[in-house]
């Protein structure tokens, strides 16, 4: 039976956000996690593109399509913080990590870390990262059964590693490192949201503990240091104002970045490994462009030549968003697209299935990377018609490092193997979470005879 959220002020032209709220706490939320997309697009035709229901414990607005999506991210009015919303899913896991942070508070973290993004940091960081590609993927095991994510995200994590900490670890200690993120990530969507030993949220909080100490222990010879990773660059960030981060500051931005680097990309580069098997002419037709470059360690600049992984990058991350949904809390009333929303309520943009909306894309569910060719570019429909990193002022500030990453990246494995899967495979996708292949995604790898 259809509800209101709330009643909009007297006199004034606005809605009431209608929905269907469901059983209170639970409501759609078992729904909405084994068919994200399914089940927003049975919401937006009966209630359109705002519409509200329990989901995750939490009364939630969540808004469909790229004018809605645009309302919430540019946030023109500052009714929507990003830090209370994300706090109630990972706050304790990833506790004042720079997507936590809003408002002029937000913008001074901001300011400084984006020192650690420019051009020239890039660069050194492309240049530390390539003898690292070029032997992880080199030492991969051709045969059937290779599990492409689970040896993308120890490449990633290794990678982030060296490039992001500049430490050497132990493969024990890189294992207890990633079994900590793996934890921490994996926690926000627990069910139980206290800590019961064994369950996810209690596993996230002792995986923040491990980050924490581990972060810490290496925080002095950072500081002392000159060096070109991440973590170093992150405690020499000044402003010309001579504002810099404090210890805390440096440890809670590390252990953000180290899970966005290596998670959303390892997400990203499975999810174009998925595809390119089940279009084995594409990944023919990215190979021999590969090849036609002759780049073995390709640099900075070479990154605008491969428009094709370009095209295919982007289609990957439209048909499976690493970030599928981004919540924000209303800190005032305010209205979107004409609809009520009250102070206190969370709305969430659920980029997977704006993605996947017919609106607004030529059959949505069809794998096709010339959409994004100069030709037709059909995310130019809206500014917010393909925005996997988000936008307005959180808009992800790695974004360039993880382009650069993931084209670097497949371009080693292109060059090195052909991969493919069975006619009728179709991947099993985890969808409580971020997004993953519950069996790894398993594949047929065979190594390329190299060109002479």
């Amino acid at each position: 039976m259809t509800s209101v959220l709330a009643p909009p002020p007297q006199g004034s032209d606005l809605k009431p956000v209608p929905g269907v709220p469901g059983v209170p706490y639970i409501g759609s939320t078992l729904a909405v996690m084994r068919d994200p997309i399914g089940t927003a697009r049975k919401r937006y035709a009966e209630y359109g593109p705002v519409a509200w229901g329990w989901l995750l414990g939490q009364r939630m607005v969540t808004v469909h399509g790229p004018e809605a999506a645009e309302v919430v991210l540019v946030n023109r009015d500052k009714a929507f913080a990003n830090g209370p919303a994300w706090s109630y899913f990972i706050g304790p896991f990833f506790n004042r990590g720079i997507m936590l942070l809003d408002f002029e508070e937000h913008l001074h973290h901001r300011r400084i870390m984006q020192q650690a993004f420019t051009r020239p940091r890039l660069r050194s960081y492309m240049d530390a990262m390539a003898p690292g590609i070029v032997r992880g993927v080199e030492s991969w095991e051709p045969g059937q059964g290779f599990k492409v994510y689970d040896h993308i995200k120890k490449l990633t994590l290794d990678l982030a590693v060296d490039v992001f900490m500049g430490i050497e670890l132990d493969d024990a200690e890189r294992a207890r490192v990633n079994g900590a993120f793996i934890d921490a990530v994996r926690a926000g969507t627990a069910y139980v949201r206290f800590p019961v030993p064994g369950l996810r949220w209690h596993k996230g909080l002792q995986a923040r503990k491990v980050l924490e100490e581990f972060f810490h222990r290496h925080l002095p010879a950072k500081r002392e240091g000159d060096g070109s990773d991440l973590f170093s660059a992150l405690c020499q960030a000044e402003t010309d104002d001579g504002e810099r981060f404090t210890d805390e500051d440096v440890v809670n931005h590390m252990i953000f970045a180290l899970m966005a680097a290596h998670d959303t990309t390892t997400i990203t580069l499975t999810t174009m490994a998925y595809y390119l098997a089940k279009y084995p002419e594409w990944q023919e037709r990215l190979r021999e462009r590969s090849l036609d470059l002759g780049a073995e360690r390709p640099g900075f600049d070479d990154l605008d030549a491969f428009t094709g992984i370009d095209m295919v990058m982007k289609e990957s991350m439209r048909m499976v968003t690493p970030v599928p949904a981004l919540p924000r809390k209303v800190v005032k009333d305010t209205s979107i697209l004409g609809f009520h929303v009250p102070a206190g309520t969370t709305v969430v943009v659920p980029m997977l299935s704006n993605h996947h909306m017919a609106d607004w894309w030529t059959d949505p569910d069809e794998f096709d990377p010339g959409r994004f060719s100069p030709e037709r570019r059909e995310d130019k429909v809206h500014k917010y018609a393909w925005a996997p990193f988000g936008g307005g002022a959180h808009k992800c500030i790695g974004l360039h490092f993880a382009g650069m990453q993931v084209k670097t990246i497949l371009h080693q494995m292109l060059l090195r193997y052909r991969w493919s899967v069975p006619a009728r495979y179709e991947w099993p996708l985890d969808t409580t979470s971020l997004p993953s292949p519950k069996d790894g995604l398993p594949v047929r790898l065979d190594r390329l005879e190299q060109r002479t």
